[in-house]
Formats: C-alpha cells, structure tokens, sequence
C-alpha cells in the first residue's frame, strides 16, 4: 500500500485522506446519518485509507467521537493517522477564536478524550486569533509533542505573514490552507516558504464545491445559493467549464473520473503530500482512493497548469 512521509513528519499516510467535516457534522450538513458516518471510516480503513482529518468545529466534537469509536472497534490503533484542529469557542452565539495556550492544551485533552486514544497523530490550530503571539500559542503545541500528546503540529489559515511568525522557534510542520485549480494564491508566497521550511502543504476546499470533480454541465440545473459563489457566477461559471472540459480529455483518455486527475494533480505538487477530499457515502471512499492509482505523464500535468493558470477565484 502506498504511503507518503507528511513532510518532515514521521507520519507515513495514504495520499488520499477523508476531511471528515461530514462525519457527524451536524452543524455543516443536513440529513448527517451518524451509522452511514461509521460505515464510511470502516469502508476507507478496510480499503488502505489511514489518514482522517477531523476537528473540534465538525459536529461541536462529534466527528471526533465517532473516529473514536471506530477506532475502538476496529482495535489498531496504528491503522489510523488522525488529524484534529481547534481554536472555536462561542461568545453569545458568535464564534471567536482562541489560540490562547490554556485553551490549546484543554482542547488537545478534550480531543484525546472524544478520540479515545494516548496521542493524536498532527494537531492544528484551526484559525489564528487576534490576540495570542502566534509563536506562543505554537509552543504550547511543541509542549504537548514533547510530553507525547500529539505527534506532530499544524496551522490552518494562516497567512504569510502569521505564518512566518508562528514558525520562528522552527516547530511548524504542517500548514492546511484554501487551494485548488481555481484558487491557487498559495503558490505565490506560501509555496516557496513552506517548501524552504519543509512544511508539508494539505489543501482543503481540493475539488472547489465539487465543481472539480466534473459532474457539472452546461444544463446542470444550479440552486440560487451555488448561483451566488464566484465560482457559478454567471459568465465565470461557463469559462470554468471550458476549463474542465481539458480534464475530462485527460480523464476520458485514463479512464478515469475528472476528480481522479484533479486530487493526482495535487500529489505532483511539491509540497504536497496528502490530499484530504470529502465523502458522504462509502462509494465514494472508494472512488476517491481511486486517485491514487492515477500517474500523469509530464504532458498532462503542464496542460493541466496552463489551463488553469492565472485562477485565482476565491
């Protein structure tokens, strides 16, 4: 089974993960089947799929819960390489952010507790906050690597400049962030930091409101709220689709899905070694896994760069 090093991590993963927002996600997604939600983990474990990345905000903790038990009853726990993130808290209803070190090393107890489990493999700071020095709030990560409570630190979110400042000490080994062929702005800055720093790169957000996975046509009927996204918005909407048009020759031509070509894509790219793509049904663990049997000769990965050059669509 094939496995990537997650940076300068020793985390050895399937490139092809689960964002996991949709397991148990309640407060993300309608209709959340909490049995269909386990059956997924079981389906991606039993297939080679080892790396979930989960988080406080996904169900208010119970994605984390539900991993949880299913780790439990699978009974390895070296099967699973977990990811977690926190930094919500609510204030009358609002959300604001807490990096605080009190509140990091609570959280990572409170993951540990929902997880069932002595460590979490990679642990994140799910957003900056406007308060803590970046570097401090990283500490209090480096603190919990040192006493064995997670293996390996992350940010999401953060920008260049948060980034650099939350790496001073060096302790950074993941940066999760906004990218995909329509939203490539990390490869003007963030790219070449995290490459020179060997921080490993996961992009969320890998197949941009499904629009990458190809299932969108011209007379694909879209609801007001897809209407209202830049990436469906009227004329941009059709250009797009000539854009994906160019996968699904290259999709056509390997006998696979646009999606395949669009996650394989990713793993090309230097700084990334795993890939994190969502899945609702236990099909589509399995055509996700897919990608990672997809190679692209140079040809195909240069077209695919020409042809969405320049996207920079939030």
């Amino acid at each position: 089974m094939l496995r990537n090093r997650i940076g300068r991590t020793d985390l050895l993963v399937n490139p092809i993960g689960l964002g996991a927002n949709a397991i148990g996600g309640h407060n993300i997604y309608e209709n959340i089947d909490e049995a269909i939600s386990k059956k997924i983990i079981h389906t991606a474990i039993n297939n080679g799929m080892n790396f979930f990345d989960t988080a406080y905000f996904y169900g208010l903790g119970r994605s984390e819960e539900l991993i949880g038990e299913v780790m439990k009853e699978h009974g390895k726990r070296d099967d699973f390489v977990i990811a977690s993130k926190a930094s919500y808290t609510f204030v009358d209803k609002e959300v604001v952010h807490n990096n605080s070190p009190q509140f990091l090393t609570q959280s990572v107890e409170e993951s540990l507790r929902r997880l069932q489990t002595d460590y979490i493999d990679l642990f994140y700071i799910h957003f900056p906050d406007d308060k803590t020095p970046k570097a401090e709030a990283v500490g209090a990560l480096q603190r919990l690597k040192e006493q064995g409570k997670i293996r390996a630190i992350g940010v999401s979110n953060f920008n260049i400049e948060q980034l650099k400042e939350a790496n001073q000490d060096g302790y950074l080994e993941v940066l999760q962030s906004h990218y995909n062929l329509f939203n490539r702005t990390a490869e003007e800055e963030i790219f070449p930091y995290v490459e020179e720093q060997e921080i490993s790169f996961i992009p969320y957000f890998p197949l941009a409101k499904g629009l990458l996975t190809g299932k969108y046509r011209r007379d694909t009927p879209l609801t007001e709220n897809q209407k209202k996204h830049p990436l469906f918005k009227e004329d941009a909407y059709f250009i797009n689709l000539e854009k994906i048009d160019e996968l699904h020759k290259i999709a056509s031509e390997k006998k696979c899905q646009v999606g395949h070509v669009v996650l394989a894509w990713y793993l090309t790219r230097k700084p990334i070694h795993a890939v994190i793509p969502g899945a609702k049904t236990p099909e589509q663990i399995l055509s996700n896994l897919q990608a990672g049997e997809v190679q692209l000769s140079e040809a195909e990965m240069a077209k695919i760069d020409r042809v969405f050059k320049g996207s920079f669509i939030h």
